[in-house]
């Protein structure tokens, strides 16, 4: 695992030990990938360049942990391998430790003289009795991992499987109606006979003949609705169950399970923030996941109307979002119990309050960070309203984001039905050393609750759904939002040894869709409605005096850079705004317009946004911008929303996104769509959407000088040559249109529905022991957290 790296080291020993002593002489004894890099360039320039030769394995290293002469490394041989060494600098030698030995060091430099007493876990001996993808390239594809090991087990271990998928069909019913089969088919052997039998009748069909014709033709042989409507669908899925009854194949099985109407009812959970269709965007921890689930609905909702109706059923699919129901809820409808989803048949937000242990509900907002000792209590609520709203359980959840999450995995083993999980984004990874340093953020975060959590309703879930590869697994050079949950401490509380299994077939990579609606092309004059154009115009270039609009541009003639976005501290707009007014050639060639929070801090709840919005006033008074820049802090509507992306784009205009890390990255979705060239983040979703220097620009955020002079050569290229900005432009939309699409975004997760459904069904005996073991979990370390954020907080 770890040869390329022993081997740099071997060959350039004395080179090597030399940079380390530069490393234990830093001042920072706790060092990241960047700082050992910065490291590594001050000895080359000290060596006049000549230290290449080790540059390949520093920049395999992505933690140090100095202690005296001893230097404990952690280094990245590949995506998901990771090695720990022990490096004695002052006697020159090393030697490979485990990952528990390298977090005990971690714990040592933390709290100098613990005595490591703290609980630690391991989940690798529950996932040892599952399946796990062996080529790194293939994590993120687990269903056709998952369909290729149940096929092959049921072609060498025919009996049993065949009798597991017999019973698993067997059971399907809607509103107590039989599905598929019925009781005169009493046994596999009696399943493929009167397979053979119907398909002879069949074929002397037309393929578009309705099944009403022949139904109970087939009843009489044991088969009931849901194989489909026409002869002809009906007779493919027949034989797709017949191949799967002589000779299974991974291709057989996908089909067949993919097309069996098992989801009917869905609950979505997304309890945290504001969620609701109007005055809710840019609110407290109100962005992007609502605009996500919103649009998810609407696509699931379809998906569901025309496969139950070509599978021959007359069915009215149910979608629930299961949100906060907020008493004081301001110019919102978040204090509506019921709401229906615009544009949908049959989808609706259901919201029901917090409550605490004494019965009171909380009538205000509160952070995301401070939900914790209320979900259980939620979760109880919710656990009845799904019965009565659904008239019975649902058949499937999905959870959205840490909170989500949680109350999805206790829903979905109350009803026994199949999880989803969907993070969004994972905190551990934006917030550095935040597990090693959790007691001094714990104030603010709470982050003993959030990644207690987090494991537990990872390791929960039956499958999980991820943007991008990267937050899975990471890159070459750094670890994936997942993967941090690899193996981490918290000392003085616990430490993860063997946390989750990246390469397990629960993980699938399904990017979501953009509103075609919504978000179109700049180019398509016909869809714009020219009042709304006017209306957002005179909004970004006009000199009109709002409360919730700060600057004018002296200049609206140069080109926009745009941004929009929440204001917090990983969002990052500060730090676009201070790249602007550091560089005097950017303001000579552009003007900023920024579409984030308020303009007062005095007008929001939330903390951090209030420091973001004075250190944003800071930093325009610093350097004189207030007529180099518009900083809208109001909501836009609906129909606003698409066309501000598209203005932009009329006046040749750029959109930025410089986020510390991006889960996704929805507004890089929306402005490719809407045709702006995009600069966005190297750190995370953007990375995967954004074909560099393609399709638009990646930017490291942590780098200014860099950024800067990237934004500002295609600056100067456009003004050279105006097609490069429509090529680049062209480019966005076509990857947007042909890699993220709602339909068939919504087509995929049902179907990965059903497969983890039959999964779940032939393997729920071997989650026994994993479900035990999260149970412990659950009370000795989620709860006591629970009841600590509880008395330490005050909500009303």
């Amino acid at each position: 695992m770890n040869n390329r790296f022993i081997s740099l080291v071997e060959e350039n020993k004395i080179d090597f030990y030399r940079y380390l002593n530069l490393v234990i002489s830093n001042n920072n004894k706790l060092l990241v990938k960047g700082n050992l890099l910065d490291i590594f360039r001050e000895f080359k320039s000290n060596n006049n360049g000549q230290a290449s030769l080790i540059e390949e394995a520093i920049d395999k290293i992505i933690e140090s942990v100095c202690m005296s002469n001893k230097l404990y490394l952690e280094v990245r041989e590949d995506i998901n391998i990771s090695a720990f060494f022990l490096f004695n600098v002052e006697e020159k030698y090393y030697e490979e430790i485990s990952e528990l030995d390298y977090l005990k060091a971690q714990e040592q430099f933390v709290e100098p003289g613990s005595n490591g007493n703290i609980l630690t876990l391991d989940f690798k001996p529950f996932y040892d009795k599952f399946p796990s993808i062996r080529q790194t390239k293939s994590i993120g594809h687990g269903v056709e991992y998952l369909n290729r090991y149940l096929s092959s087990r049921m072609f060498n271990e025919p009996e049993k499987f065949k009798q597991a998928l017999f019973d698993f069909i067997f059971v399907h019913r809607y509103k107590n109606q039989p599905l598929i089969l019925n009781d005169r088919i009493k046994n596999t052997d009696q399943l493929i006979l009167n397979i053979d039998r119907a398909l002879k009748l069949l074929w002397k069909k037309d393929d578009d003949e309705p099944y009403n014709n022949f139904r109970n033709d087939l009843q009489n042989l044991g088969f009931e609705p849901g194989l489909g409507n026409t002869a002809g669908l009906i007779s493919l899925h027949l034989q797709q169950l017949d191949r799967l009854m002589h000779s299974p194949d991974h291709i057989a099985l996908k089909e067949f399970i993919s097309s069996i109407p098992m989801i009917y009812n869905i609950a979505i959970i997304s309890p945290h923030g504001y969620f609701g269709q109007q005055n809710v965007l840019g609110k407290p921890d109100t962005g992007g996941q609502v605009v996500y689930i919103l649009d998810q609905v609407r696509a699931i909702e379809n998906q569901l109307l025309n496969s139950l109706a070509e599978a021959g059923l007359d069915a009215d699919p149910k979608i629930l979002i299961l949100t906060r129901l907020i008493p004081n809820a301001g110019d919102t409808d978040c204090n509506l119990r019921i709401e229906k989803v615009h544009n949908s048949k049959n989808t609706f937000i259901l919201r029901i309050p917090f409550r605490n242990k004494d019965n009171q509900i909380l009538q205000n907002w509160i952070t995301r960070f401070e939900v914790w000792p209320y979900l259980e209590y939620f979760a109880e609520d919710a656990y009845k309203e799904l019965l009565a709203e659904l008239g019975g359980r649902p058949d499937f959840i999905i959870g959205n984001y840490s909170d989500g999450n949680m109350v999805a995995s206790i829903l979905a083993k109350k009803f026994g039905v199949t999880q989803c999980n969907i993070a969004h984004a994972l905190e551990k990874s934006k917030y550095l050393y935040s597990g090693l340093y959790w007691k001094n953020l714990e104030q603010f975060y709470n982050f003993s609750v959030q990644f207690i959590a987090d494991l537990y309703a990872m390791n929960s879930a039956n499958f999980i759904i991820t943007s991008t590869f990267q937050e899975i697994a990471g890159t070459e050079e750094g670890i994936g939002q997942y993967e941090s949950y690899s193996f981490y401490t918290m000392p003085g509380l616990y430490r993860v040894k063997y946390g989750v299994n990246l390469s397990h077939p629960k993980f699938n990579i399904l990017p979501p869709g953009v509103n075609t609606v919504t978000y179109f092309p700049f180019t398509n004059e016909q869809e714009r409605i020219k009042e709304t154009t006017n209306e957002i115009e005179t909004l970004i270039f006009g000199s009109q005096d709002e409360p919730d609009i700060f600057g004018k541009l002296s200049k609206p003639e140069l080109i926009p850079i745009f941004t929009l976005a929440r204001l917090d501290k990983i969002k990052n707009l500060t730090a676009l705004a201070k790249w602007f007014g550091m560089s005097s050639e950017m303001q000579e060639k552009a003007n900023l317009v920024i579409v984030a929070g308020k303009i007062d801090s005095s007008l929001t709840p939330d903390i951090e946004e209030k420091e973001q919005i004075d250190l944003m006033h800071s930093i325009i008074n610093e350097h004189n911008l207030s007529n180099k820049i518009r900083w809208i802090g109001k909501l836009f509507r609906k129909d606003q929303s698409g066309e501000v992306y598209r203005v932009i784009a009329d006046h040749k205009g750029i959109f930025v996104q410089p986020a510390l890390f991006e889960g996704l990255g929805l507004t890089v979705l929306e402005a490719m769509r809407s045709g702006l060239p995009v600069f966005a983040t190297k750190y995370g979703g953007p990375q995967e959407i954004i074909e560099d220097e393609r399709s638009g620009f990646h930017i490291d955020p942590v780098n200014a000088e860099e950024t800067t002079i990237k934004i500002i050569s295609f600056l100067d290229r456009i003004k050279k040559d105006p097609a490069y900005w429509d090529k680049i432009s062209s480019r966005a939309i076509q990857r947007v249109d042909h890699e993220y699409n709602w339909k068939n975004y919504a087509a995929s997760l049902i179907s990965l529905a059903n497969i983890y459904g039959f999964w779940k069904f032939t393997s729920n005996i071997e989650m026994t022991e994993m479900n035990a073991y999260l149970d412990v979990i659950y009370h000795l370390l989620y709860k006591p957290r629970v009841d600590d954020v509880l008395h330490r907080t005050s909500h009303t």
